[in-house]
């Protein structure tokens, strides 16, 4: 039985398939739905030129409109949503969220928003590797 499912989202279209199967599955389970978006800021290339306070405001603020709008979906379908943003290395946050709230399984977008990732390795990718609970990959 899953009773708590992390669901992680980069606000893009890619990431939207994810957030409709990761609800789908919370739904059979009945269980709650941990909705998490982090905010880059140890990659290389975000190192390299900066981000202002004013940029990371932004990226913040971006993180919440999403993170919200995934908490209210799961809600609107009768399950308990909590909703998370973090700041760090993406796959590392995603994958310590997951041990640290004993959550039960993860499901993220094979591809988000930056086609830089193809540079720096898979997000999903890395989660994958990384995590020790059950991961699905959701193609767009």
């Amino acid at each position: 039985m899953q009773e708590n499912i992390l669901i992680a989202t980069d606000g893009s279209d890619e990431a939207a398939a994810a957030v409709e199967h990761g609800l789908d599955l919370a739904e059979v389970f009945d269980a709650t739905v941990h909705v998490v978006y982090v905010v880059e800021t140890e990659a290389s290339y975000i190192l390299t030129i900066g981000l202002s306070d004013d940029e990371l405001a932004e990226y913040r603020e971006f993180g919440e409109e999403v993170v919200t709008e995934v908490v209210e979906k799961a809600e609107a379908r009768g399950l308990e949503g909590v909703g998370v943003l973090r700041t760090g290395k993406i796959a590392e946050e995603i994958v310590d969220y997951a041990r640290d709230h004993d959550v039960d399984s993860v499901v993220v977008a094979e591809r988000g928003r930056g086609s830089i990732e193809k540079y720096l390795g898979s997000t999903a990718e890395k989660v994958v590797r990384m995590c020790e609970r059950p991961v699905t990959v959701v193609r767009s």
